[in-house]
């Protein structure tokens, strides 16, 4: 792969999860809630991507209708990331949090290590009851899980360079959209690796 090559994915590569939202058309937020009306959840769509962490070479991306929970777009993006590349460690925020995503990168995808905090889904229980959230209650990799924010900082960077809005018109043409920027800010990547 070309992005192995250019050196963008390191030999113990680190993947980061996240997702972000993407306005569906130019008029922004700010002037909905200025001029009083209210901004449609369905105007609103959900890019999620699986990233290197230390080059921000995008190597999957899901997109779905906003807001909604982020957790069910885990699994078919990183299925999709682990075709391409052997991922040492994932990080996640506690949106992606549950045992069958640990299971699916552990046991499945042969990940070594997710970071992926406990989402307190009600504060009675202190101690997970599932092998992997117990694990990650125990030693948490703090340090390792700091480095999650390089998803934020690739997303930063997408819209400033590509915008914040999309122009598709329909569903289909603004998922289109979304994989045709990640397809573009991952050959930018690769054209400043010379």
């Amino acid at each position: 792969m070309r992005a192995q090559d250019s050196g963008l994915i390191a030999e113990r590569p680190e993947a980061a999860i996240d997702a972000t939202g993407l306005e569906s058309q130019h008029t922004s937020s700010y002037f909905f809630k200025r001029a009083g009306k209210k901004h449609s959840a369905r105007l609103w769509t959900k890019l999620t991507i699986v990233c290197d962490t230390a080059s921000h070479f995008i190597t999957a991306a899901t997109v779905s209708t906003g807001p909604t929970n982020d957790n069910p777009q885990f699994a078919p993006a990183l299925n999709q990331a682990s075709l391409i590349v052997s991922w040492d460690r994932v990080l996640g925020d506690a949106a992606f949090d549950s045992e069958d995503n640990h299971r699916l990168c552990r046991e499945e995808l042969g990940v070594r290590s997710t970071v992926i905090p406990i989402n307190r889904r009600s504060q009675g229980r202190k101690w997970p009851k599932t092998k992997y959230r117990r694990q990650m209650k125990r030693r948490f990799h703090k340090r390792k899980y700091g480095q999650r924010w390089q998803a934020e900082s690739l997303f930063s960077r997408h819209k400033r360079r590509l915008g914040s809005a999309l122009y598709g018109r329909s569903e289909e043409s603004r998922q289109r959209e979304c994989h045709l920027r990640v397809l573009t800010h991952d050959v930018m990547l690769l054209a400043a690796t010379g």
